[in-house]
């Protein structure tokens, strides 16, 4: 279980790069990192990345954060892990409701998810053992 919460947790950092930088109009910020990786083609599909594509990774990201807690019982990681796509989708969220540029919320969103990514990968979290008798036994 623990390397399906490691997998989906990376998988959910791609694929909020990946769909915001797909959404030229919605983060110009971003909108030169997809060009240069050759996300302009997808500006036809602009909407669905915004509606479905980039709350999709980012709930995965979520998920596998949150999920994270029942391995490793370290609150202070499950907080910085599930604080970035938290604030990635309240932008998101933010942004259908008022329909106002987010991404002075989403663009900081995106940089928690990834530093805490790759803390994890140079430290990743030790697993906590469930009961004490496992250590004794």
């Amino acid at each position: 279980m623990a390397v399906l919460a490691r997998v989906a947790d990376k998988a959910g950092l791609v694929g909020s790069i990946v769909s915001a930088a797909a959404c030229v109009n919605c983060f110009p910020a971003l909108a030169s990192l997809g060009a240069a990786i050759g996300l302009g083609v997808l500006s036809p599909f602009e909407g669905v990345f915004i509606r479905i594509v980039l709350p999709l990774f980012a709930g995965i990201a979520l998920l596998a954060n949150a999920l994270g807690w029942i391995n490793h019982r370290q609150w202070w990681r499950t907080v910085l892990g599930v604080l970035g796509p938290i604030v990635v989708l309240t932008a998101v969220f933010l942004m259908r409701w008022s329909g106002h540029r987010t991404g002075w919320l989403l663009y900081p969103g995106l940089v928690l998810m990834v530093v805490v990514s790759i803390r994890d990968l140079i430290s990743p979290a030790p697993k906590v053992c469930a009961t004490r008798e496992s250590n004794h036994g």
